[in-house]
């Protein structure tokens, strides 16, 4: 009777073990069931206009500078100007002494005298011919055709000659080095007595750097994604660090219309008028430039943005499964960003999602 009694305590403790094991297994799936049921914030794809502003460093540069060389060997003699000069459209800058170029010039003109006596004496003996072979029998025609042969050929010498004189009087020209254009002298390399020419020590450095700073360029690189949103005439602002209270407005005047392959952007110019000169050639200028919303594009927050090692992606929801879709960034702002790839209007996309979303799962958006 015992036996039988404590068989059945055995019987019914482990019936006990098997509910109590059976039904913490159902409270586990419970569990991870309920889990896999946690709400995900989720929104619809719709188009929208974002407009911004894109800022980018610039340039200023002098609308006119040119480096200003020595033509031929020489010395410099005097020097009219320095670093800070305004100077006006031909004003004499220097002049420059060669004494083999006097000596070139006179051998040139004694040349030229010489050939001119030439030619006058053929061309009076032709004449002389001329007239006298008018009385019949006089001349024959042999030797006036020969009088008119030597006066042609010593009016082409002379021609060349006169020709040689003029190429050595406008190399003596360039002893002389003058202002192409008004501007200021932004740059002195030489003293006096220095040796300057196409060659040797002198020819380093220029003589002198003119700038038109009265007028300058503004240049930029637009990178590639944003070169369809600038025109001609169209107006940006700037600023710079020397003013940095100041804000200074610049139009649009020149488009490259190709890309730097290095850069793959676009080179922009706009001329700044600096009267005042304020502004100096050589500062970085802050740009701010305008960006309207051209056409209805795919706005989104930045939240909804997946940056993964793999690239840029949106987690669209398609039978309550996240599905990644690879997007491109556009413009963006501080909390928005234009996104383009295969989407459409009206998908649900995860409003904040992040790489433990993996294909496959189940969501409840």
């Amino acid at each position: 009777m015992k036996t039988k009694i404590f068989s059945t305590a055995i019987l019914n403790t482990g019936l006990i073990l098997i509910t109590a094991i059976y039904g913490c297994g159902n409270s586990e799936k419970k569990e991870v069931k309920k889990e896999k049921e946690v709400a995900i914030a989720t929104f619809n794809l719709k188009k929208d206009k974002l407009s911004t502003t894109l800022s980018l460093p610039g340039e200023l540069i002098a609308l006119q500078q040119v480096d200003l060389y020595a033509k031929v060997s020489s010395f410099v003699k005097t020097l009219r100007v320095d670093i800070g000069s305004e100077v006006t459209k031909g004003q004499l800058l220097m002049t420059l002494e060669a004494p083999e170029m006097n000596s070139q010039l006179a051998a040139a003109q004694s040349r030229l005298k010489a050939q001119e006596a030439i030619y006058t004496a053929s061309k009076a003996n032709y004449n002389r011919l001329y007239e006298t072979s008018k009385t019949p029998g006089t001349i024959s025609t042999n030797d006036l055709d020969q009088a008119l042969a030597r006066r042609n050929s010593d009016l082409a010498q002379f021609e060349a000659t006169k020709a040689a004189y003029k190429e050595v009087g406008s190399i003596q020209n360039y002893l002389e080095i003058r202002a192409p254009f008004s501007g200021v002298i932004s740059a002195r390399n030489v003293n006096l007595g220095a040796y300057v020419g196409p060659s040797g020590k002198g020819s380093e450095l220029p003589i002198f750097t003119l700038q038109d700073q009265k007028n300058l360029r503004l240049a930029v690189s637009i990178p590639e994604v944003y070169t369809g949103y600038l025109k001609q005439g169209d107006e940006v602002s700037f600023t710079v660090k020397s003013l940095p209270n100041e804000t200074f407005k610049a139009k649009v005047k020149r488009l490259s219309g190709a890309l730097d392959l290095r850069l793959r952007a676009e080179r922009i110019e706009m001329d700044v008028p600096n009267a005042s000169k304020v502004l100096l050639p050589g500062m970085v200028a802050e740009i701010n430039i305008p960006l309207p919303a051209n056409a209805s594009t795919f706005v989104i927050s930045k939240k909804a943005l997946l940056d993964t090692s793999e690239g840029l992606f949106v987690l669209k929801v398609e039978n309550n499964k996240p599905v990644k879709v690879a997007v491109k960034k556009g413009r963006e702002t501080e909390d928005k960003v234009e996104v383009f790839g295969d989407i459409k209007e009206g998908d649900k996309l995860v409003a904040e999602p992040n790489e433990e979303m993996h294909e496959g799962m189940t969501i409840k958006p």
